[in-house]
């Protein structure tokens, strides 16, 4: 079958000619695979999802009433443009509140579609061909895919165990900074589950500093913090003056699939990312801004989601160190990062994180998300679906009885 014509205009930054041609198969697509055959292999056999990272649970009721009421006020039908100052100021307000951080609503603070597209665009202000983005892995990827869009390059920041999950600041080559714009964190850490100290964020202030390099904090899973008080970069000193810091309400307000978040900090930062955002989209639908907005200003619902999300992961870290897993709560997120096992007793070997998880789902119908960027690990999170404490705990048993089946081995 001859190539379409349009084979050879597809852009260079997506495969070029050659797009749609590759063989090589992405990490949760052989996830989706692997799953499909576990169902099928063991129809009778309950697949356990610790994959899954997206909350498990509806936004709240009271939240869903307020999105119900505005629906049907003809004064929210219109494009919002560049936000409305409900949600702003509610913004302002929860930012106060919860982390002591005080920022204009109307000059400091702008909705996004969900912290993914705010990563998407913020790039497009800043990088040139041949300018470079440094990012922190294992993570989240967009920034970087947009970095290369724009003709810049990423410089890869590793998270290791031996450094606490920071990025080695004081190592990059003279070279690699001279051409950097951007560095792009993520705290807490995702998938690390690594939580910022104050000290860090003002080494990554004076770096910035020191470098002319803009600062892009990733905060969507700040409201899930376990250890110690939740922390915003702009809290600190000095950082309003470098970055900027980008929220969602997916995580710590279960309003997954809702795509609201923000973009806060330094005003003339806050105001590129606008004129960017004017030329993507038209603005989020106005009642769920308003309906984001009076989530924003109920302090139960973090709470009660951050309770949850911690519960679950002392629970997981708990039946995981039974099995022969050595594991730490983490400071933050709901994600437990734990080292690979390298094989099994008796049985194969593993030479990275994906072959594990791969013997886990097919083997075992457990699913995991394997990081290999820096060292074999795998991601275990706890939205799996669960009605109560008690559908919990049987998951728990249940996960424990298949992996006390055989005997891991950790190098």
């Amino acid at each position: 079958m001859s190539d379409p014509y349009f084979q050879q205009l597809f852009a260079q930054r997506i495969g070029g000619e050659n797009y749609g041609k590759g063989t090589a198969i992405y990490k949760f697509e052989k996830i989706k695979r692997a799953k499909r055959k576990a169902l099928a292999d063991y129809p009778d056999r309950t697949l356990i999802d610790f994959g899954i990272g997206e909350n498990d649970a509806m936004a709240p009721e009271f939240v869903r009433e307020v999105m119900a009421q505005e629906i049907n006020k003809p004064e929210n039908r219109g494009y919002a443009d560049n936000g409305i100052a409900d949600f702003k100021e509610a913004v302002a307000g929860f930012m106060k509140r919860f982390f002591g951080v005080e920022l204009d609503a109307a000059t400091e603070v702008n909705h996004c579609i969900g912290s993914k597209t705010a990563l998407a665009m913020l790039p497009a202000c800043f990088i040139n061909p041949g300018d470079t983005t440094l990012m922190t892995v294992p993570g989240y990827p967009v920034a970087g895919t947009h970095t290369a869009y724009y003709g810049g390059s990423v410089y890869k920041l590793p998270l290791l165990a031996e450094n606490n999950f920071f990025p080695d600041l004081d190592n990059i080559p003279a070279e690699v900074k001279e051409k950097a714009k951007l560095l792009v964190i993520n705290y807490p850490n995702s998938p690390t589950g690594k939580v910022a100290t104050r000290e860090f964020y003002e080494k990554v202030v004076k770096f910035a500093k020191d470098n002319n390099i803009v600062v892009v904090q990733d905060a969507a899973h700040t409201v899930l913090t376990f250890e110690g008080e939740p922390l915003s970069f702009l809290s600190v000193p000095g950082a309003k003056e470098v970055g900027v810091e980008v929220h969602s309400l997916s995580k710590g307000f279960d309003m997954i699939g809702w795509r609201i978040g923000w973009v806060c900090g330094h005003p003339l930062l806050v105001q590129a990312f606008s004129d960017v955002k004017d030329n993507c989209d038209s603005g989020q639908f106005m009642a769920i801004q308003k309906a984001a907005a009076a989530a924003l200003g109920n302090e139960e619902i973090p709470k009660q989601t951050k309770t949850k999300y911690e519960r679950r992961l002392k629970k997981l870290v708990e039946m995981l160190n039974r099995c022969g897993f050595k594991c730490e709560m983490p400071g933050g997120t709901y994600f437990l990062y734990t080292k690979s096992p390298s094989g099994i007793e008796g049985g194969p070997s593993f030479a990275s994180g994906e072959e594990a998880s791969q013997y886990l789902i097919t083997e075992k119908s457990i699913c995991t998300v394997p990081w290999d960027d820096a060292g074999s690990f795998l991601r275990f999170s706890v939205t799996y679906v669960a009605a109560d404490e008690a559908a919990e705990d049987a998951l728990m048993e249940e996960t424990e009885k298949r992996l006390k089946q055989v005997a891991w081995k950790f190098d």
